[in-house]
């Protein structure tokens, strides 16, 4: 299978050869906390397309565990770890110098994957792709693909503490080019036909898809050309005016890391305990995790109430050290700490963090 409008450098072609190869479509992903962006991307990276990706991902949060809980691949994957990328200079600066090191490889991509922050407004992501003029010849914004949590999205678009800041979750859905709904197995149809109301409300051109476990159509997601019709809106005065954006203060990250394995009883009911206390306050756990007896990962998912934990594969000869993220507002480092610590193997209590 192949995308429209991806193709191949070296792909033979009846015309003449040309100095510049045709611009590598890039597409956006993003998509509220816990939306399911993860399992899009292992989703595409595992699926016979044909096609060789490579995939730069932004972490929210001083410990790397997104890269981990991506499938193995053939793709290359690119980590920035040092801040929002829609509104931290030095990220956006990363992010062009790793666009402009993808291009010098000797062979060609046929695609590039920019998953963004949970929390990132991927407007300014997009307009990096306008700003660099090096950067603007050699790729092509192919679109912006948001996915929605259909169980909570509607909690994050009320939410009556962002009133007076941007909303991170409106922000991704009005500039969408395609709106995955995602996680329909979690709600009613009613639910559902209301959900999918409101963002046609918000989003009157974004196209708006159905999934469950991320499972869609990737020709309605790659190579969709959602730019080549909307490219005017760059000379727009606004466009690449970001004076105004900021994130809700309260939001936070508290990133930890233990070097003993886990009781695994003990941290399911410790983590359910604290996300049936706080679970309107904890946005997005997630972590990777070294259970006590087990020579196997266990991948850790959060999204308020809802937990999840389960093997993945074998720590092989990596030295077994669980990593955990905690994205929300009114996070408590020490309280975090001390409810995970109690839950370590009891002869092994080292931590670091």
């Amino acid at each position: 299978m192949r995308f429209p409008n991806a193709q191949r450098a070296d792909a033979p072609t009846d015309t003449p050869p040309v100095d510049i190869a045709q611009p590598v479509p890039v597409t956006i992903l993003t998509g509220f906390l816990g939306a399911g962006k993860t399992t899009l991307l292992n989703h595409i990276l595992t699926e016979k397309h044909g096609l060789r990706i490579a995939v730069i991902e932004n972490e929210f949060g001083e410990v790397d565990v997104d890269s981990d809980l991506v499938m193995t691949s053939e793709e290359e994957i690119f980590q920035m770890t040092n801040g929002c990328i829609c509104c931290v200079v030095d990220v956006r600066t990363d992010l062009v110098r790793i666009l402009q090191t993808l291009l010098a490889r000797p062979e060609p991509f046929d695609h590039i994957l920019v998953e963004t922050s949970g929390l990132a407004d991927p407007t300014p992501v997009a307009a990096t792709f306008f700003m660099d003029n090096e950067v603007a010849r050699r790729v092509r914004l192919d679109g912006i693909v948001t996915l929605v949590d259909a169980l909570h999205i509607e909690s994050h678009l009320d939410d009556p503490q962002l009133r007076d800041h941007d909303n991170q979750a409106i922000d991704q859905i009005v500039s969408a080019d395609r709106i995955i709904v995602n996680k329909t197995d979690l709600v009613d149809e009613a639910t559902l036909q209301r959900v999918e109301r409101r963002l046609c409300t918000l989003n009157e051109g974004g196209q708006v898809m159905r999934s469950n476990h991320a499972q869609v159509d990737l020709t309605q997601i790659l190579g969709i050309s959602g730019f080549d019709s909307a490219s005017q809106l760059v000379t727009e005065a606004d466009f690449l005016d970001l004076g105004g954006h900021r994130h809700d203060p309260s939001v936070a990250s508290v990133s930890l890391v233990f070097d003993a394995p886990f009781r695994r009883e003990a941290l399911e009911e410790a983590l359910r305990e604290l996300l049936d206390a706080d679970g309107e306050n904890i946005f997005r756990l997630k972590g990777i995790v070294a259970i006590a007896g087990h020579p196997r990962r266990h991948v850790l998912q959060g999204v308020h109430r809802v937990l999840d934990l389960r093997p993945a594969a074998s720590w092989g000869e990596a030295a077994p050290e669980s990593k955990f993220v905690f994205i929300g507002r009114a996070l408590d480092p020490l309280r975090l700490r001390l409810v995970l610590q109690a839950c370590l193997q009891t002869d092994a209590m080292s931590v670091a963090a």
